[in-house]
């Protein structure tokens, strides 16, 4: 596996460089937003680790430009802020998790893993539910013949939904198998992507899909 670690921090790269090497994976570092972008544009990786404040170009400006290519590699954010804003921010920009700093080694380590693990196993075949169609190779979505453009974590979203239909899931289901927390923090976090993709895959069709059962969580059904 191989990863791409862009962060201005030389010790702080360093250490996660260290790490990584010593679980196993080949790592490249680049020190600011520019030279990253460059890395990810020329090589294949598995992963990204992204800071968010980096010289020359940004974390959230290099993940949003890598998603608008149409890289669907995984990306780690770091970020030393960690309020619902900043959270949001991140996630909107096309970022797959965050992780705040300082951190220890061995959180990192399975943020990593969670996040090359889900990699692998979203690589299927094609999902339907009624007159809903998921193509988790291309990440692409369609309703009916419309096709539907999500951030990254509004397609998660939907695809752990597509992926348990008729299943009432709680959101601390969906902040374990989308977000990897179990936090109260990200109750709000959840409540607002879920109303994202709701007016993505539900505005327009008389039949919705996507639907709140109160107290207890969300559900993907018909009617």
């Amino acid at each position: 596996m191989r990863v791409l670690v862009v962060e201005d921090e030389k010790k702080v790269a360093a250490f996660i460089k260290r790490g990584l090497e010593e679980e196993g994976y080949a790592v490249d570092i680049a020190h600011d937003g520019a030279e990253g972008a460059l890395f990810a544009s020329e090589a294949s990786y598995d992963l990204l680790i992204l800071d968010v404040m980096l010289p020359k170009k940004d974390g959230l400006t290099l993940v949003k430009e890598l998603r608008q290519t149409g890289k669907h590699t995984p990306v780690l954010m770091l970020t030393a802020r960690d309020t619902t804003d900043d959270i949001l921010a991140g996630l909107d920009a096309g970022s797959d998790d965050y992780l705040t700093k300082p951190f220890a080694f061995a959180e990192l380590s399975a943020r990593v893993r969670a996040l090359v693990r889900r990699s692998v196993m979203e690589r299927g075949a094609e999902l339907t539910f009624a007159d809903l169609r998921m193509d988790p190779v291309s990440h692409q979505v369609w309703r009916g013949t419309r096709e539907i453009d999500l951030t990254a974590k509004e397609y998660g979203l939907l695809e752990l939904l597509m992926r348990n239909p008729n299943t009432v899931l709680s959101r601390t289901t969906i902040a374990e198998q989308v977000w990897e927390h179990a936090f109260d923090t990200f109750t709000n976090i959840i409540d607002v992507y879920v109303n994202y993709l709701r007016k993505k895959v539900d505005r327009g069709f008389d039949r919705k899909l996507i639907h709140t059962v109160r107290g207890q969580g969300y559900v993907l059904r018909e009617g």
